[in-house]
């Protein structure tokens, strides 16, 4: 395992429309432990998704009981393919990403998602996600597309702020 370089914006591999993972074989599997490994090494980093590590291809790794403890959430979920199938309700929360570490801004998300997506062994899989599993699932997701949370931002001049050291 490896702890691999996170891309800082604007790397182009950031705005990159990410494609579908065609078969889970070592390559797919050493990677995601290496990016497992990655978002391990930043103390409070709950998602990690492959283009931040210059891989344009759709999966992420995502693990919200580092912030949160073992309540109710799934812990390490490692993705390929995923797929919102439902949302619903709005939740504004503030929102960091290790691509742009400078800043943090209120974006808008879904309060609850379910995402269909392949598991690490090519199973296909259903998460029903709510509180901070469902914002970084669509966090992560949003990579897959080349957006970042800056573009979700209401207003970059109001609700983008400087990340304090």
């Amino acid at each position: 395992m490896a702890i691999l370089p996170v891309l800082r914006y604007p790397h182009p591999a950031l705005r990159a429309k990410c494609k579908a993972v065609e078969d889970t074989n070592d390559e797919i599997r050493t990677l995601f432990e290496d990016m497992t490994e990655t978002m391990c090494a930043y103390p409070g980093c709950v998602g990690l998704a492959a283009p931040q590590v210059g891989v344009v291809k759709r999966l992420f790794v995502i693990d919200v009981s580092r912030k949160i403890g073992p309540k109710k959430n799934h812990g390490l979920l490692k993705l390929l393919n995923p797929v919102i199938t439902y949302s619903e309700g709005e939740k504004i929360s503030r929102e960091g990403c290790l691509s742009i570490p400078e800043f943090l801004g209120d974006v808008k998300r879904a309060r609850r998602v379910i995402l269909r997506a392949l598991d690490e062994s090519g199973e296909e899989i259903e998460v029903p996600a709510k509180g901070l599993e469902a914002i970084a699932i669509q966090h992560e997701l949003d990579h897959l597309d080349g957006i970042l949370f800056i573009d979700k931002v209401s207003s970059l001049g109001r609700n983008l702020i400087r990340r304090e050291d």
